[in-house]
């Protein structure tokens, strides 16, 4: 299983997996928010959160990060940075950029549907999100 296909099966375990929209890179991420490309319909509203992989391919997690905190328009979407990175350089820069979370991926199965879970929990049902009305 990949890392895509073993958050959605955490999330589904933890019935989590509402409306999860999946891309699979930078660059997508990026479309699927600017409603470019394959998402031109225009059709997506934006994310109750974003999930990120800090090393995603064609554009990675820190610069896609980096675009979502500097457009007005989408700064207030929370960003979780769930990485396998354990380095410290990693963690201070997506919290320079902005983030709102950084989750170090565990490599055990068990506590990987666990860290999901609590991410889930805290997002979906105990964080209070921005009202969309506001400005």
């Amino acid at each position: 299983m990949n890392d895509i296909e073993l958050t959605l099966a955490a999330l589904q375990e933890c019935h989590l997996a509402n409306s999860v929209d999946v891309v699979h890179d930078g660059a997508e991420a990026l479309d699927y928010l600017y409603h470019r490309g394959a998402f031109a319909d225009g059709n997506t509203a934006l994310p109750g959160v974003v999930l990120l992989d800090l090393k995603m391919p064609r554009v990675d997690g820190l610069e896609v990060l980096r675009q979502i905190k500097s457009d007005k328009s989408m700064r207030r979407i929370p960003v979780v940075m769930l990485t396998s990175s354990r380095e410290e350089q990693d963690l201070v820069h997506s919290y320079d950029l902005g983030v709102n979370a950084f989750v170090v991926k565990p490599v055990d199965f068990a506590q990987f549907v666990e860290a999901i879970r609590t991410l889930g929990v805290f997002w979906a049902i105990v964080n209070e999100p921005f009202p969309t009305n506001s400005k």
